[in-house]
């Protein structure tokens, strides 16, 4: 072999290298573009997941007890993803706005840490225990879905929350994915993750309360259809 023909081929295997690099490269990019926009689809479900909480802690459909327990939480997660002060406060059960509010300034505050990476699932995990503490009674469901009001929170708490799930899902799996290559060998050796963090998986309780029925779910026997 001629040194132009050597020539030639350590072009072509630094070519076919640096194409392999790129392909890799360019595949890491999408993955990392991918959790972002799966992540941005989570925050804005479960903003609506407790939105409708917060709606229905104001509704006056709960008892006293029940009121707190879920505004509290429906704060706390608001709070935690910046938009805390948006919540419609509606007709609050009496001392709710003060229990929340333990500055004076009318507004319920910001949870501490909230928006720490971790605290959020846990903020989430909360939210969802306090609504099945609601939701878990089918007597009570019935009496929520008696009302015109109620009926209309319990499908969009029901809607909110499957989309939840749905989207949490996909989000993991992205992340899942772009661990993987941002643990192969070529990625690690030659830093193409550049300075992007490494990305997370939301893990939080999003179990679904017992008595509220799926978006689309025939009701059980004995209790009315909605």
């Amino acid at each position: 072999m001629t040194w132009s023909e050597l020539a030639v081929v350590v072009v072509l295997v630094v070519g076919l290298l640096l194409w392999l690099v790129w392909v890799r490269a360019s595949r890491l990019d999408r993955l990392h573009r991918k959790v972002g926009a799966s992540r941005a689809v989570v925050e804005t479900q479960l903003v609506r997941r407790a939105t409708v909480a917060a709606e229905l802690a104001t509704s006056g459909l709960l008892d006293p007890v029940s009121s707190v327990v879920v505004g509290e939480a429906a704060w706390a997660a608001l709070a935690a993803s910046g938009t805390g002060r948006d919540v419609p406060r509606g007709p609050l059960p009496d001392g709710l706005l003060a229990l929340l509010d333990g500055d004076g300034d009318g507004i319920p505050d910001v949870v501490p840490g909230a928006a720490v990476p971790g605290r959020r699932g846990g903020v989430e995990s909360e939210l969802s225990a306090a609504l099945r503490e609601v939701l878990d009674d089918a007597d009570e469901v019935d009496a929520l879905a008696a009302e015109p009001a109620g009926d209309a929170l319990l499908a969009a708490l029901g809607a909110a929350w499957y989309r939840v799930q749905l989207a949490r899902r996909f989000h993991n799996e992205a992340v899942a994915q772009t661990q993987r290559v941002r643990r192969g060998a070529v990625v690690r050796l030659l830093r193409l993750a550049g300075h992007a963090a490494e990305p997370e998986t939301l893990e939080m309780d999003d179990a679904w309360p017992a008595a509220l029925p799926r978006p689309g779910e025939q009701p059980a026997a004995g209790r009315p259809v909605r």
